[in-house]
This record gives C-alpha cells, sequence and structure tokens, in this order.
C-alpha cells in the first residue's frame, strides 16, 4: 500500500483533518491559520509520513507566499532524510486537486523537485504538463531552469537552454537569460557569459540590473577583476548606472573574498554618489566582517544601519550574536540577543546555549538564567533541555 493510501485510509477515523493542525481547538481555523501551524509542526517533525500528513491537513497552495513556505520546509524535510518516493507522491496528489490544475501549480512542482534534487523528475513534470491543461510557456521553462540551478546540475541548465526553447516553440525573456547567465556565474565559468549576452543581443532583449550583477558575483568569485572592469563599463553602454543590484553584488562578493574593507570602501563610494545604501548592504558588509574577526567595525556597522533608518532583518541579529560568542564577546552578545527576542526573533538552540555558557564563565549567572527565562516565553522547542541546563547553573 503506497505511503498515500495509508494516509487517506488513516484520514477516514478522523471528523476534521485540521485536528492534526490544532487538536485542542473547538473551533475550525482559518487558511493562513493552518499553515502557520503547519509551519509551527514541521519546524520539528521529522517522521516522513507525519511531514506529508501535516501538509495535507493545511491544504497548502502555491497561490500563497506562506504556503510556498511550508512546502519548502517540508520537501527540504524530506530531502534530506532521502525520502524521495514520498516527495513524488506528494506532488503527484497535488496535482489530483482540481483547484492546482495552474501554470502557477505546474512551474511550482518543478521547482519543488528542483529543490529535492530530482531533475529528472522535473524535466517530466515539464514535459507531461499538459496532462494538467496547462501549455509549455517561457514560464515553465524559467521554472525548470531555476530546479537545475537548485539541484546546482549546470550541465542540465545549458541542455536545456539550447534544446527547450526550439523544441517547444518557446520564446526566451530576460529572465530565461538571467538564470542561465547565473548557472554560468556559479559553474566557474562566467565568461561563457558573454554568448549569452550577444544572443540577447540578436534578439532584441536589453539586459538588466540583476543581469549585470550575476556578471559580476561571478568573475568576482573567478577572481577576475579585469572582467568586473568590463561589465561595469558594459552597463553604461545599455544606459545603466550602477544601482543598490551592482553594489551589493560587489560587496558581497569582496566580503566572500575576506575583502570587506574594499567593500567598505564601495559603501562610501555609493553615499559619496548620494545613494542611500540599503539592509542588504549593510548585511553583507556586517557578516564580511564578522566572518574576518573585525567584530567592532561589525558593531559600528550594524549601530550606523539602524541610525540610518535601515531595518536590520533575524539573519542580520543571529550573525552578531553567533560571531560575537565566537569572539568571546557575551556581553553584547547577549545585548543583541535580547533586541532580537524581543522582535520574537530566537537564535538557534547552539547559539544560545553557547552565550548562556559563556555569560557564566563571566560570572553573569543572574544574566544567563533570565536569559534562558526568556527563551522559554517565546518557543517550546527544546524545553526539556533548557530545564536541564537551568537547573545545572550555580547558585
Amino acid at each position: 500500500m503506497s505511503l498515500f493510501s495509508r494516509l487517506r485510509q488513516a484520514s477516514l477515523s478522523r471528523r476534521h483533518f485540521s485536528t492534526i493542525l490544532s487538536p485542542n481547538s473547538t473551533t475550525p481555523l482559518s487558511s493562513k491559520e493552518k499553515t502557520r501551524a503547519a509551519l509551527s509542526l514541521l519546524k520539528t517533525e521529522e517522521n516522513p509520513n507525519r511531514i506529508v500528513e501535516i501538509c495535507k491537513a493545511a491544504s497548502l497552495t502555491p497561490e500563497s507566499h506562506l504556503d510556498r513556505i511550508a512546502l519548502s520546509v517540508a520537501i527540504n524535510k524530506l530531502s534530506k532524510s532521502n525520502h524521495f518516493e514520498a516527495i513524488r507522491e506528494f506532488i503527484d496528489d497535488l496535482k489530483s486537486r482540481p483547484d492546482l490544475r495552474t501554470e502557477r501549480f505546474a512551474s511550482h512542482s518543478i521547482v519543488l523537485y528542483g529543490q529535492a534534487n530530482m531533475i529528472d523528475h522535473a524535466v517530466l513534470a515539464f514535459k507531461q504538463c499538459r496532462d494538467l491543461g496547462v501549455s509549455h510557456s517561457v514560464k515553465m521553462l524559467n521554472s525548470l531552469i531555476f530546479a537545475c540551478i537548485l539541484a546546482k546540475n549546470y550541465k542540465e541548465v545549458n541542455r536545456i537552454f539550447l534544446e527547450f526553447p526550439k523544441n517547444y516553440g518557446i520564446e526566451p525573456n530576460l529572465e530565461t537569460y538571467n538564470w542561465v547567465i547565473k548557472a554560468f556565474a556559479e559553474s566557474g565559468s562566467t565568461s561563457s557569459a558573454y554568448s549569452v549576452l550577444a544572443e540577447m543581443d540578436r534578439k532584441g532583449v536589453k539586459p538588466n540590473a540583476t543581469t549585470f550583477a550575476n556578471l559580476i558575483s561571478g568573475f568576482y568569485a573567478e577572481e577576475r577583476f579585469d572582467d568586473v572592469g568590463k561589465v561595469t563599463n558594459m552597463m553604461e553602454k545599455y544606459g545603466l548606472r550602477p544601482g543598490h543590484t551592482a553594489y551589493n553584488a560587489r560587496i558581497l562578493s569582496l566580503c566572500k573574498l575576506r575583502r570587506s574593507a574594499e567593500a567598505k570602501a564601495l559603501l562610501d563610494g555609493m553615499l559619496a554618489r548620494g545613494m542611500k545604501p540599503n539592509s542588504v548592504t549593510y548585511s553583507h558588509l556586517i557578516h564580511g566582517f564578522c566572518k574576518e574577526g573585525n567584530l567592532d567595525e561589525a558593531k559600528k556597522l550594524f549601530k550606523r544601519m539602524v541610525n540610518s533608518g535601515c531595518k536590520p532583518d533575524s539573519n542580520c541579529y543571529f550573525t552578531m550574536v553567533y560571531f560575537l560568542c565566537q569572539g568571546n564577546d557575551f556581553e553584547s552578545g547577549l545585548q543583541f540577543s535580547l533586541e532580537s527576542m524581543e522582535k520574537n526573533w530566537v537564535p538557534n538552540f547552539s547559539t544560545m546555549k553557547t552565550l548562556v555558557d559563556g555569560l557564566v564563565s563571566i560570572s553573569k549567572v543572574a544574566e544567563a538564567r533570565d536569559l534562558i527565562a526568556k527563551i522559554k516565553e517565546r518557543i517550546t522547542v527544546n524545553a526539556d533541555k533548557w530545564n536541564e541546563i537551568e537547573s545545572s547553573l550555580p547558585q
């Protein structure tokens, strides 16, 4: 008996599927409440049957951004535990829903296969999309190329780009070309993208900021700095001034090369041009300086970021807390963690355990206790571990 046959049979014994999501609720959940409940359960669930059951209970659809996040989490969990047959059955079952016989769902199912590194299934889903009443389109082609990039199957990207437009009568658009250039950049053969640019010229497709950001990232990764200069000159040819996308790509690339001081010089260049850096700009720099061990500069940039009106996201806070703990700056780590938790963003268990141990090591036991209490107020995951840690703290 297949996984889904077993789930269907098990579901007959339940009056409401939603009880899986809210066993103690006496009122029906709204669609958004179901998704939020599913996301909460998926974060800790490891049983593949249960993961699929949670998703079915929430009636997830790619029409909703929150639902797409939940589907992505579920596929990641199943693929990491090598339950590929469950993924195939899960997506096939979704295809049977009349409300999902759309181009959007067909495209998203292809992406989900890519996320699971099941490219053969992604290609098959593209070829069989007419079974859902969906015609082959450039949106479908772009989803397939993106799926290959997710799976890091760059050879397949090249094959699909060369063969599928002709075989299926599809005209590539700007997004198609940008994905292909990104694939060349990620695979270490960015110079191959010059031929893509030539084809774009022939077909009258004008590159945009994303096109050049992909090229810049690729050439920086290959440390081909002369080509970076060529790309910035090419932007002027197309009437494009370097904006946030190009600057952020250059800053991120330099930070990855552990050349954060040079990246910060680009930030100063943006300001000199009258451009206002955004939160992405600062986040790249903060992460770069943290990785290089320059925590003082990272803290200055974080403060500068906030003072300029940019809002740090959860990852920015988590980066600061993690690296401050690694650098034994536990008092600053505590400050950033408390600010993060005020926004309901709690760093992972390992980081917070390091912070608690660090506070104890500098005789901040009361602060460590208070921190544990705040963690337990916000999340129930690892509650037993936190109780054990708390009981072992010095008096």
